[in-house]
């Protein structure tokens, strides 16, 4: 059974930083990627990550500002949020699949709460 569980959400301040860290079960999956659903909102993209690590993908509303990277050999993966605003409040979701715009294994969530 395939496993992905997230850490490091919290509650932070306009201008904070925090590291998400996603752990898996196995190390056969292609591509990783993160998504995120806020209150009352549909889950949506934030960023991808090849098996390699050598291509990546960002929602634009994160570009500049969120950085997706993976260490294969730990079989981890991670999103470092830089300048949180309010409106990245969101619960943060692992994800896994086959390629960079397709996922199939989701971990549970964890939260991040930006205050003003």
């Amino acid at each position: 059974q395939v496993q992905l569980v997230e850490s490091g959400g919290g509650l932070v301040q306009a201008g904070d930083s925090l590291r998400l860290s996603c752990a898996a079960s196995v190390r056969t999956f292609s591509s990783m990627g993160w998504f995120r659903q806020a209150p009352g909102k549909e889950r949506e993209f934030v960023a991808a990550i090849s098996w390699s690590g050598g291509s990546t993908r960002y929602a634009d509303s994160v570009k500049g500002r969120f950085t997706i990277s993976r260490d294969n050999a730990k079989n981890t993966m991670a999103l470092q949020t830089n300048s949180l605003k309010p409106e990245d409040t969101a619960v943060y979701y692992c994800a896994a699949g086959g390629s960079m715009y397709s996922f199939n294994y989701w971990g549970q969530g964890t939260q991040v709460t930006v205050s003003s």
